[in-house]
């Protein structure tokens, strides 16, 4: 029996490893330590049996040590993260500040408690970062692999990279057993309504155009939530300490694929449920318009790093992992839960409405 902190764990990658690891390891304790930002959601973890939320700040040190030694913590596992590229660009400053200041927060506390006191108890400090670190690849460059020189080309990029290298050092400097996990772009249940996938969903059911950055072409890698929480499972459990793995999804793919992969989606939902054109009117489909017309070109992102592919050789031939889902059929089980569960997002796009 293991007793974990999930820091990040009411966000959307998160609260779906909560529910997996609950799932595969029903007797663990999770405490989920979350600053509840406009990302995070208690809805994401409130039928969760057995998982503690505690509301604090992961740069709070005093607080992660009082709940390592209250609750006997022996892994944390760390999403929390501030992850949106375009806020990255407009405020920076919070980036460095959860993302850097905020791990190094975390690899104190386990230090103190794990390695500082002379227990010698096994533990695990596994920290969740991202394929942006590498920067970005030429079409014909081969994909991210483990030793893909680091060059991060947004804030947000260069924090997380900050954050994995602090990880490192402190497994190389202190001994503090630790594991990586790069990752590539994530899709799925709970996943809040500013990324590409829920956005252009939730927009082509309320008829609000979809804003395409640049020609479209930009190249990312997708991968299903669930398959990646598999993936992170398998390096907790089977992974190396001290090294990394990349986790992709083996479904690369241009954004303006991606988005017609969304329109045909959703026009072929209405096609096969009518009763949709009642609970939203506006969308094109209702009207046997196709998704497609709410397409649009916009000025292309400062810094837009052009393709991005993970390399998962690694934790394929070591760790035995092989994602279960191509796109179509990941994105046809995504837009089914968004259709089924309106009461979660409904109130996050008008609480986002208000806001604006």
């Amino acid at each position: 029996m293991a007793n974990l902190i999930i820091t990040g764990g009411a966000g959307f990658i998160g609260a779906n490893f909560v529910r997996h690891w609950r799932k595969v390891s029903p007797n663990d304790g999770i405490v989920v330590l979350d600053a509840l930002t406009y990302a995070g959601n208690p809805a994401n973890i409130a039928d969760v049996p057995d998982v503690s939320l505690v509301e604090g700040d992961i740069c709070d040190t005093a607080l992660v040590s009082q709940l390592i030694a209250d609750h006997d913590v022996d892994t944390i596992v760390h999403f929390a993260a501030e992850s949106h590229v375009d806020r990255s660009i407009t405020g920076p400053d919070a980036f460095v500040t959860t993302n850097v200041i905020g791990t190094h927060s975390l690899l104190k506390a386990a230090k103190a408690a794990w390695l500082d006191k002379g227990t010698g108890r096994p533990h695990r400090f596994h920290h969740v970062s991202t394929d942006e670190v590498y920067g970005t690849l030429e079409l014909d460059d081969p994909a991210f692999s483990e030793s893909t020189p680091y060059a991060p080309n947004s804030p947000y990029s260069a924090s997380k990279a900050g954050s994995d290298h602090l990880v490192r050092a402190y497994h190389h400097t202190y001994g503090l057993e630790t594991t990586t996990s790069n990752c590539s772009n994530n899709y799925g249940p709970y996943q809040f309504p500013e990324k590409l996938i829920p956005l252009f969903t939730l927009n082509a059911l309320s008829g609000k155009n979809l804003p395409i950055y640049g020609d479209g072409m930009n190249i990312r890698d997708w991968l299903h939530v669930e398959d990646h929480c598999i993936g992170i499972e398998l390096i907790m459990r089977k992974g190396r300490i001290g090294e990394t793995y990349n986790v992709g999804g083996g479904q690369e793919l241009p954004n303006i694929e991606v988005i017609k992969e969304i329109c045909r989606g959703v026009d072929e939902a209405f096609a096969r449920n009518p009763a949709l054109a009642s609970v939203f009117p506006d969308a094109p489909a209702a009207h046997g318009r196709p998704s497609a017309e709410l397409m649009t070109y916009v000025q292309d992102r400062k810094g837009h790093d052009r393709r991005y592919a993970i390399d998962e050789t690694k934790i394929r031939s070591e760790l035995g992992y092989e994602p279960s889902r191509d796109f179509p059929q990941g994105f046809a089980d995504t837009l089914n839960w968004f259709l089924d569960n309106q009461d979660w997002w409904r109130p996050l796009v008008a609480r986002a409405a208000l806001a604006g």
